[in-house]
């Protein structure tokens, strides 16, 4: 064999390889961008069944305590703020005030026995407390996607073939603020 006939040998396999190493990181990093985006899904479907029932476990408390209309006010905003929320961040925000709101639910539902005692009220709360597990499971889920997704695009080589094709790290889903979330509400008759 003559050296030209090697060299064109070697050159056609080394562009093999660089070819198959592009494509082998673009579908990588495709995978992991749909899997960040169905677990974004999984999170707004799961804050969408609890904004659904937030609704009849305000209605059901309201029956009992007619005077804490504050607390109320502020379930409905925050539960607004869910609905309305673009980014993550946004979204991440809003959640945090809607744990806060329901908090405070919670705790004025604890100085009425009857209510405590309430079937419906009973169902809506353990419906509530599911729907906060699957939440957070699907927070976890999110984040763990965005992780590997971010450490993909960040580091070589497929840094390179991701800022070929434009691929943009996404947020993580936070707290932002832990103390609102570690603390209890204190709720004063």
């Amino acid at each position: 064999m003559s050296p030209l006939v090697i060299v064109l040998i070697v050159t056609v396999v080394v562009l093999l390889v660089i070819v198959g190493v592009v494509i082998g990181a673009y579908n990588g990093l495709v995978v992991l961008r749909n899997r960040v985006e169905e677990a974004w899904s999984d999170i707004t479907v799961q804050l969408k069944r609890r904004t659904d029932l937030i609704p009849n476990l305000v209605n059901s408390v309201k029956g009992y305590a007619t005077h804490e209309k504050e607390v109320f006010e502020k379930v409905a905003e925050a539960r607004s703020a869910i609905m309305n929320a673009g980014s993550v961040a946004e979204t991440a925000k809003a959640e945090n005030a809607l744990e806060g709101a329901l908090k405070s639910l919670f705790a004025v539902s604890e100085a009425y026995p009857e209510l405590k005692a309430n079937q419906n009220f009973l169902q809506l709360q353990q419906e509530l407390v599911d729907t906060e597990d699957k939440i957070q499971a699907a927070r976890r889920f999110y984040n763990g996607g965005v992780r590997d997704l971010n450490t993909k695009i960040q580091t070589f080589p497929t840094n390179i073939i991701a800022g070929m094709f434009g691929f943009q790290a996404k947020e993580f889903f936070d707290v932002e603020d832990r103390a609102s979330v570690e603390n209890p509400v204190e709720v004063k008759f």
